[in-house]
């Protein structure tokens, strides 16, 4: 079968959630095709992650360059380099400082575009409940309505979905030990430096997610430790 035959577009960051979700569906049947967003993020190291974890499941990856995003987006830490990225466990307040607005729409409309000049007939993204309380376009509620709108653009061609909506990361990182996820490969750290920082909320995450799930961690941290 020709790794072009795709009936799924997944939404690939390079982080835990994406590619999990992305072992998942492959474990499923489903024949994905992955597409990566270049949109200004100052974490740009995600995109060659999701790169080694499309080789590895050797289907195809495409890269699509909306750099643009991060001047007409700013504001963000994830995308203004002015803006500090905050630490530890992430509060209301300092995740307000990571969000991008309308980012997943933006992302998950243009996907729908993909799918449906591929042939694909779902679009299916990584959010999972962990991202509910802050990040509007990671709930259930967006969720159903990007399924809705993706509808009604394809004339009920293309479906969105997430399978890990109501998932903590915990039960991700459990999930994806058993599929075998080469975790070494993925990224998360939202500073994007040649290690994850060990400091900032997703790398906090990262760390706790690994010891909730009782997997053990291969990511080097600056400074040490895994």
């Amino acid at each position: 079968m020709s790794k072009d035959q795709a009936d799924t577009v997944v939404l690939a960051s390079g982080g835990l959630d994406s590619t999990v979700l992305a072992y998942h569906l492959r474990d499923e049947g489903r024949r994905i095709r992955m597409v990566s967003f270049d949109y200004g993020q100052r974490h740009r190291r995600e995109l060659q992650a999701a790169a080694l974890v499309a080789t590895a499941l050797r289907v195809t990856h495409d890269v699509v360059d909306l750099s643009v995003l991060g001047r007409l987006l700013g504001g963000s830490a994830l995308t203004d380099g002015s803006v500090d990225m905050p630490d530890g466990h992430y509060t209301d307040a300092t995740m307000q400082a990571t969000i991008v607005p309308n980012r997943n729409a933006i992302l998950a409309a243009i996907a729908v575009g993909i799918a449906s000049a591929h042939g694909c007939g779902q679009v299916a993204l990584g959010v999972h409940a962990g991202d509910h309380p802050v990040y509007p376009d990671c709930r259930p509620d967006f969720v159903e309505l990007a399924d809705r709108i993706a509808q009604a653009a394809t004339a009920n061609t293309v479906r969105v979905m997430a399978p890990f909506v109501t998932w903590s990361k915990g039960e991700i990182v459990g999930h994806g030990a058993a599929l075998g996820v080469p975790y070494d490969l993925t990224w998360s750290c939202y500073r994007g430096e040649l290690l994850h920082c060990g400091r900032c909320g997703t790398c906090v995450e990262r760390r706790e997610a690994f010891e909730l799930a009782g997997v053990p961690d291969p990511t080097g941290y600056a400074g040490g430790g895994h």
